[in-house]
Formats: structure tokens, C-alpha cells, sequence
């Protein structure tokens, strides 16, 4: 069968090496790669039937149930206790690893448990934090008609009172005086 297999190979191979020399000349690319893909495909196929013979054999005459069991008919009774102990072993082994990915599982389970209520408790103080500045926008919105964020520009009439009450001898000058109030005295010399 092996020795089938390598006079294939080696028949494609040649065949490859023989269209290569061929194809230099013919200047089609998709008529070379479609009869690359054939080759391919014939292989594929030859290997899908090996592997289907290869089942069978194993699969041996399902008529025949016990043929596992037999298998053990054979041995000397040395021969099976020792099986039975790497069996054993194995199982035990097998058994313990459960045992840790089980326990493992659920500390897992815990943990994404506790992760997830973080997580909600996150986003929930994130909404309740987004909601408060929310609010806080629209009033400071409501105060500040203008929204950039600065503070509001006072009219000449509100400066003009604001310049009357900080006039130390109390007394109101005219307009000329209210305006030029946030300006410091002339100096003399």
C-alpha cells in the first residue's frame, strides 16, 4: 500500500513536471490551475477511500460484539492484573481531574458572579453620576442663556449699579462716571 502511494506521488510528480514545461508556452493560467485542481482532487479522493478502509478494518465485523473482549482472552492472568491496575490508576486520575475542574468551574462561576454585580454597580453609579451632571448642565443651562460656559456679561445698567453701591463717598456721578468707576484715579504729577 505504501509502496502504491510513493508510485503515485511519483507518477503525479512527473506528470507536474511535464505540464509545468508545457504550460511555459501556452500563456492559459486558469486552464493550468484547473488541471492543478483535478490532481488535487484525484489525490483527495484516493485518500478519503484509504481512510474509509483503514475505519472498516478497525471497525472489524460489527456482527461481532465481543471482539474488544476477546482481545483479552489471550493474556495471562499477570498480564490482566496489571491492565486492571493502569486502569485503575487511570480512572482515579481521570476522577481527580473532574473533581478539580468541577471545583474550578464554580470558583469560576463565583467569581464572574461577584465580577458581574461590580459591573452593575458600576454602570449604575456611572448613570446616576451622568444624570446628576446631566441635571447640573441644564442648570447652570438655565442660568447661562449662552451655554459656552463663561460667565455672563452684565448689562450698562447693572454695572452702573454695581458702581453706585461701591462708591466710597456715596455720592452718584453721571454716566461718564459710572462707566469709567472700574478704573483706577489719575495720577498726578
Amino acid at each position: 500500500m505504501l509502496e502504491e502511494s510513493v508510485s503515485d506521488l511519483r507518477n503525479t510528480m512527473a506528470d507536474l513536471e511535464d505540464r509545468l514545461h508545457s504550460v511555459e508556452g501556452e500563456g492559459n493560467e486558469w486552464r493550468t490551475r484547473y488541471e492543478t485542481q483535478l490532481d488535487l482532487n484525484g489525490q483527495l479522493e484516493r485518500q478519503i477511500a484509504f481512510v474509509h478502509g483503514r475505519l472498516e478494518d478497525l471497525r472489524g465485523n460489527p456482527m461481532d460484539r465481543l471482539a474488544s473482549i476477546r482481545s483479552y482472552d489471550g493474556m495471562s492472568e499477570d498480564a490482566l492484573k496489571h491492565h486492571l491496575k493502569l486502569l485503575t490508576t487511570e480512572k482515579s486520575n481521570l476522577h481527580s481531574q473532574l473533581m478539580d475542574l468541577h471545583t474550578r468551574i464554580q470558583q469560576e462561576g463565583k467569581a464572574y458572579q461577584k465580577t458581574n454585580e461590580e459591573r452593575r454597580a458600576y454602570i449604575a453609579e456611572i448613570a446616576k453620576m451622568s444624570s446628576t451632571l446631566d441635571l447640573g448642565s441644564r442648570k447652570t443651562q438655565q442660568h447661562h442663556p449662552r451655554g459656552n460656559g463663561r460667565t455672563p456679561v452684565r448689562s450698562s445698567g447693572q454695572e452702573n449699579v454695581a458702581n453706585r453701591k461701591c462708591n466710597p463717598k456715596g455720592k452718584t456721578g453721571g454716566a461718564r462716571e459710572a462707566s469709567n468707576g472700574s478704573r483706577l484715579p489719575r495720577l498726578k504729577r
